[in-house]
């Protein structure tokens, strides 16, 4: 079995992971920069993370076709059609028809716990399997988050 920490320190080993925590900071600064849900409060824990967000739906909805494709650009690599449309290429109906499909499922994913909590926990993962020279799962349990949404 796999004895991987998040942060602080390994009692067998003596090995440091406290490192670890400014990784964590890091990307949740960044995904509250490219969602549309605030960072309210967190706490990382030598082997969990607590978090609380707050879910802007009002700022998702405010979000132009282009201020999406953007944002979800920072996060993904796009299909060929998002990357035709910020090149300013002429889309057909068809086409267009797709991207407006695409565009509405951006919205909903970057104004998602589920995929923001997907996106940080992926990349921290992948960070401490590198580090670690190991592939694999690195969390048993995904780390959860208190959400809270406007009445």
């Amino acid at each position: 079995m796999r004895r991987a920490y998040l942060c602080g320190e390994d009692k067998v080993t003596g090995q440091s992971y406290e490192h670890r925590r400014g990784w964590i900071e890091d990307k949740l600064l960044a995904l509250s920069k490219v969602f549309c849900i605030d960072v309210c409060a967190y706490a990382v824990m030598s082997n969990h993370t607590h978090i609380v967000l707050y879910v802007d739906d009002v700022k998702v909805k405010r979000l132009s076709d282009k201020a999406t494709v953007i944002r979800w650009h920072k996060l993904f690599k796009g299909t060929l059609l998002t990357h035709k449309y910020m090149s300013g290429e002429k889309l057909s109906s068809a086409q267009q028809s797709f991207l407006n499909e695409e565009l509405t499922e951006f919205r909903t994913r970057l104004s998602s716990i589920s995929w923001f909590m997907r996106v940080l926990n992926e990349s921290i993962a992948r960070k401490a399997n590198k580090e670690d020279k190991c592939t694999g799962r690195f969390y048993s349990q995904p780390p959860m988050a208190l959400t809270l949404r406007a009445a």
